[in-house]
């Protein structure tokens, strides 16, 4: 079965967190994917621009609204996604736990796909 893995952090606490630590972080990010590949559950994975780039289109009276930046104001916005195989959810959180933005206050939301 195919999970997608969202990855939440607070962009201010993000930069925050001084440059030599995020590049640790993100060595790690590299090295928990090489993990994935050899174990052929990765899929795919990216790291997306900050949220201030975003567009959200909203609906609403027949028409489409486009609006600058997220789809609302939260505390943690979405960073990235990873798509994996797993044999179950229980098999799909135990990989979701590894991500190395976890311990720094990072969020994972899983969900299976439909197909």
């Amino acid at each position: 079965m195919r999970y997608l893995m969202l990855c939440c952090f607070d962009e201010k606490r993000w930069e925050a967190i001084p440059e030599t630590q995020r590049g640790g972080i993100m060595r790690e990010y590299g090295e928990f994917l090489q993990s994935l590949d050899r174990s052929g559950q990765h899929l795919a994975s990216a790291k997306l621009q900050p949220s201030a780039t975003a567009a959200t289109i909203r609906g609403g009276n027949g028409k489409a609204a486009v609006t600058d930046g997220p789809f609302a104001e939260t505390k943690e916005q979405v960073g990235g996604y990873h798509l994996v195989e797993c044999k179950d959810l229980d098999e799909a959180i135990s990989i979701a736990k590894r991500i190395p933005t976890i311990p720094h206050g990072g969020t994972v939301e899983v969900r299976a796909l439909e197909f």
